[in-house]
């Protein structure tokens, strides 16, 4: 029998794009839910699995994998028959690998200094550069589409779709229309509806 693949979740947060993405692949879970305003994810039980307190974490029999980025290489990878993930040897792995490392190292930091106005680093020192370069490779990267792939649709489409799709909601990316047309492509499938879908009976429960 499989170990029991579980996520650690609270509603409407980084979490919600590893349940889409575990709807993508097809894999069963279950979901050891967590109320973020009541502040459950800091309490003890939970920062046993992830002593930083952040949601998502996975554990997968004996295994515990927390940060977003490698949660979801470790589920792509553990259900390659979703065909969600170029396997070694696809010329394709190189650049899958490249963008998922490219939104936690790059991306993400930037948005955040730039919304936090923090003063820019110089280039040759800050881990991403520039803000401008650092943007403008993504854009370049995203124009080729209609995935960051080329034709082919993978895990790194749920991260990045998902990751837009709330900076967007709170204004932290310019209004472009590939970014736009992008996460509405990627977000109208429907492993994102059930994903939602969840997320609302989740809330909705908490809420009452």
């Amino acid at each position: 029998m499989a170990p029991q693949l579980t996520l650690y979740h609270c509603p409407y947060s980084r979490s919600t794009g590893v349940m889409t993405l575990l709807e993508e692949l097809h894999a069963p879970y279950a979901l050891h839910v967590m109320n973020m305003k009541k502040g459950e994810n800091r309490e003890a039980a939970y920062l046993a699995v992830n002593p930083m307190g952040k949601v998502p974490a996975i554990r997968h029999g004996d295994a515990i994998v927390t940060e977003q980025v490698a949660i979801y290489l470790y589920l792509a990878d553990l259900f390659p028959d979703a065909k969600l993930v170029p396997l070694p040897g696809d010329p394709l792995r190189g650049p899958y690998l490249r963008w998922m490392a490219f939104y936690g190292s790059c991306f993400e930091p930037a948005i955040v200094d730039k919304w936090m106005k923090n003063t820019p680093a110089d280039k040759s020192s800050c881990h991403y550069g520039d803000f401008d370069t650092m943007f403008n490779t993504f854009i370049g990267q995203l124009s080729k589409g209609p995935y960051l792939l080329g034709d082919r649709f993978s895990a790194v489409d749920v991260l990045w779709a998902t990751s837009l799709g709330w900076m967007g909601a709170f204004d932290l990316l310019p209004k472009l229309p590939v970014i736009e047309q992008y996460v509405a492509r990627v977000t109208s499938r429907p492993a994102f509806a059930a994903a939602n879908a969840k997320d609302g009976e989740l809330a909705a429960a908490q809420a009452a």
